[in-house]
Formats: C-alpha cells, sequence, structure tokens
C-alpha cells in the first residue's frame, strides 16, 4: 500500500526508518532517472565516506584513593608501622569510538567523456547537525557549487540546521536546484507536510531539454516495498514536534485514514 500522506511521511524521519529509507530512495531515484534520461547519460551511486564519533564522549572518572612513590626513608618507617591496605573498586567507564560513516548519492555522467554533470544529494540527518558528517557534507557543496557540475539537494528532514542558503523562507523541506551558469542564483521548492512533494526539472548539458523528476510515486513505491506500514506506530509522538496547525492536521488525517 501507498504511504497515507499526500506528500512526505514525517514517520520515515524516525531514526530507526530514515537509513533504510534513504538507501531505498536514493536506489528508486536513481532508477527513474535512467528511464527519463537519454543513453548518453547514465546515473551513477557514489558514497561519501568519513569518521563521526559513535555516541557522546565520556569523561573518565577520577577515583578516590591515587597510588603515589614514596621516599625510601618514608617507606622504610611505613613497613616498621604497617597501615591496612586501601582497596579501591575500579570505575567502569567508556571511551569515545569512532564509526565509519558511508552517505550515498547519485552522480549524472555524460557517458562520451566521462563528465559529472550533475550531483544529487539527498541529505541525512548527520549532514543537519554540526560535527564530521556536517563538515565533510559542507565540503564536497562547496566544490560541487565551485564546479561547472549542477546541484539538486533535496531535504526531506524537518530537523536539524538546514545548508545554508541567502533569503531563504522557512519551510519544514526543500528542493534545491543550482544550475552551475546560474550561479549564485539557484531555484528553491520549499514545501510542507500538506502538499504533496514538487515535482522538478533536472538539469543537463545546456539547451537540452530538462525532464521532470517526480518523488512522490517514488516514495510512494518505497514504502510500498518496503512495507513500513507494519512497523510505523501512526499513534507515536514525532520528533521533532509540529507546529499546532499541522499537529492538529496531523490528528485530524490520521483519524480519517483510520476510519476508511
Amino acid at each position: 500500500m501507498p504511504s497515507p500522506f499526500p506528500g512526505m511521511n514525517p514517520y520515515l524521519e524516525l531514526p530507526e526508518l530514515w537509513s533504510e529509507f534513504h538507501s531505498r530512495m536514493i536506489v528508486a531515484i536513481a532508477d527513474e532517472l535512467d528511464h527519463l534520461l537519454s543513453r548518453q547519460y547514465r546515473v551513477a551511486v557514489e558514497k561519501r565516506l568519513y569518521l563521526s564519533q559513535a555516541g557522546e564522549q565520556v569523561l573518565i572518572g577520577i577515583p578516590d584513593v591515587a597510588v603515589t612513590a614514596m621516599p625510601s626513608s618514608e617507606s622504610s618507617a611505613l613497613q616498621s608501622n604497617p597501615r591496612p591496605i586501601a582497596v579501591v573498586e575500579p570505575l567502569t567507564v567508556e571511551l569515545p569510538t569512532l564509526e565509519e560513516v558511508q552517505e550515498w548519492y547519485l552522480e549524472i555522467r555524460e557517458v562520451s567523456t566521462g563528465t559529472v554533470i550533475a550531483v544529487l544529494e539527498l541529505l541525512s540527518p548527520k549532514n543537519k547537525r554540526s560535527g564530521e558528517g556536517r563538515n565533510a557534507y559542507l565540503q564536497k557543496r562547496q566544490q560541487v557549487l565551485s564546479s561547472i557540475t549542477h546541484l539538486i539537494e533535496i531535504d526531506l528532514l524537518r530537523a536539524g540546521e538546514p545548508m545554508p542558503i541567502k533569503g531563504i523562507a522557512r519551510s519544514l523541506y526543500r528542493i534545491l536546484i543550482s544550475r552551475s551558469p546560474q550561479r549564485p542564483q539557484a531555484q528553491l521548492y520549499g514545501f510542507g507536510l500538506r502538499q504533496p512533494i514538487p515535482a522538478f526539472p533536472v538539469p543537463l548539458r545546456a539547451g537540452e531539454p530538462e525532464p521532470l523528476l517526480d518523488l512522490q510515486p517514488l516514495l510512494h513505491q518505497v514504502y510500498d516495498r518496503a512495507r513500513f506500514e507494519l512497523v510505523i506506530d501512526y499513534q507515536a509522538p514525532l520528533k521533532p514536534g509540529l507546529s499546532q496547525l499541522d499537529r492538529e492536521w496531523l490528528q485530524d488525517f490520521i483519524r480519517l485514514e483510520e476510519k476508511d
């Protein structure tokens, strides 16, 4: 069955579902682009690797008793007047560890030259939180924006800090199209919980028709094939929370869906 929402399903943003949704959606977009593009192009699934701290840093506790070396004269005096030995239970601590993070994105390449014509990114939570994930993504983003490659940036996450854009109107979700000849100007599609995900043109070589990529049916297909309806509890609270208007709309919407 398709996702019950008209646009983005906010329950797919939950941490336990997002990684699978992201992977499946990237492949679905690649397959759809293969249908839309002529055979002078191919779509490559690429990955970005970096190390990220796996959890919050834990400070190592300081024991109540310290063991120090003493001068030999004092040591001899103590041996003649022995004292009880202090036994201290060690603390169990956890040291910070690093995990390897893989983030998948797409490259539209020209077959004859191998030139990367466009990069398509589906943002992940680590891209929108301060830390190595955001730093790695912003560095890659700037490399693309400084080149002749187009950038398509899809943000289907309400949480976190949006990517740097001047003059942005606030919206829950965003799709950015940055065509290299028009920079620094770009086109931004902002939408909310109640609207379908807008279809958008995919920039190619100058003068070529730009096919429309419609993400909404792809999201429904991914939702259906992954059987997400079997694991989503639509009565559970959402994180992050919604505005009062969106929360009321969501409650009414779920109520109507349950009646059907």
